[in-house]
């Protein structure tokens, strides 16, 4: 970031001009802030209140049907003007199909918890899409940058879901200055001054996913909202026992007790969940064999961890639509232990443009130091 003067800075209530940024510009929008794709969470109605408010709203399709998925985006369309993105699946069989129905509603952003291969990558270029993955290595943003994606997130372990063991403070410069595409920082992030600290990181912004559950717009449950908002920042843990991937989740005595049972009771539970993931997603059996081959080859998974992959969408469903805590996992950053209220997505972004605005006017001051307000 390069200082400004006194005289430069912007007129109280204007945004500090740093927080105009290479993806306000790559995805069409005013701030440089991104609400995360997720599952059950991220619906028309809260993507299109980050979309009005002027951040990126990310509409998660992961666990929906090709004609949900369709429905969901034309909901969205109707709900917001401004641009906002779609999560898919890599791997999913259908994506090719679920890339043109991006690009039949006009959304331009499509975005990946795991990157899609370079062939998909490149095909979905070719739709005219902006591709971007997150990614939790800097190899890993090495190699996708290479293939031609458009942006990358770079999640630290602090953030909530599929997670990496790298902190952000370190990981986020680290990608920063080993790729040539703009760097989101994910992990850890909910008010201005992280805003403002990712930006000195060499990031072009944050992606936020807690931060947006815990809104007025999000569709949980005001009980589940409730177990969230009472946590403090040691209350998650990272485990590999849902379905064989590192994720950090709120612990409750749902999860003590999944990490404590034995691998046949796990293998049980997650081809029972298998089973359920195929009747609420309408995906044929052949197609969620052909998934797991592609899992597998991939991303170097088991067959265990294979077919424990439905544990996740279907464990997420009983929490975060369903309000069944004791039946349900509760994906979470650790940033649940610092959040205490629940304001409107309109709300939130407003009063962090206003805080990093804040912070980086007095940073650019004569002598500027001191807590930030």
């Amino acid at each position: 970031m390069i200082p400004v003067s006194e005289q430069e800075l912007p007129p109280p209530g204007a945004p500090h001009p740093a927080l105009r940024t290479a993806i306000c510009g790559l995805f069409g929008v005013q701030y440089p802030i991104v609400q995360t794709g997720m599952g059950w969470v991220s619906t028309p109605e809260l993507t299109a209140a980050t979309a009005n408010a002027g951040a990126l709203g990310i509409l998660a399709s992961g666990t929906l049907t090709l004609a949900e998925t369709d429905a969901a985006i034309g909901r969205t369309r109707e709900l917001t003007s401004r641009p906002f993105g779609v999560n898919m699946r890599g791997d999913a069989p259908d994506l090719a199909e679920r890339a043109r129905l991006l690009v039949k509603h006009g959304v331009r952003v499509a975005s990946f918890a795991l990157a899609p291969s370079e062939r998909v990558i490149r095909s979905l270029k070719d739709d005219g899409l902006v591709v971007v993955p997150s990614i939790g290595a800097r190899r890993h943003a090495e190699k996708v940058a290479a293939w031609g994606v458009d942006a990358v997130v770079a999640q630290g372990g602090e953030g909530g879901g599929h997670t990496g063991s790298v902190p952000t403070s370190i990981l986020l410069p680290q990608v920063a200055a080993a790729v040539d595409v703009p760097v989101i920082g994910a992990g850890g992030f909910y008010d201005g001054r992280g805003l403002a600290a990712a930006l000195a990181y060499g990031a072009a912004g944050v992606a936020m996913g807690t931060r947006f559950l815990l809104t007025s717009d999000s569709p949980v449950p005001d009980a589940v909202k409730a177990e969230y908002l009472k946590r403090n920042v040691t209350d998650t843990v990272v485990t590999s026992v849902l379905d064989g991937v590192p994720q950090r989740v709120l612990r409750t005595p749902l999860v003590d007790r999944l990490v404590s049972e034995g691998p046949l009771s796990r293998l049980r539970r997650s081809a029972a969940h298998a089973v359920e993931f195929r009747r609420m997603s309408g995906t044929p059996w052949r197609d969620i064999v052909a998934e797991g081959l592609a899992m597998k080859r991939g991303h170097g998974l088991s067959w265990t961890q294979v077919i424990m992959a439905a544990n996740t969408p279907v464990m997420l469903r009983a929490s975060m639509v369903d309000g069944r805590t004791d039946l349900g996992t509760l994906a979470s950053g650790q940033v649940a232990g610092v959040i205490d209220d629940l304001p409107s997505c309109a709300e939130l972004v407003e009063r962090i443009i206003a805080q990093a605005t804040a912070v980086l006017e007095r940073l650019a001051a004569p002598g500027g130091s001191g807590a930030a307000g």
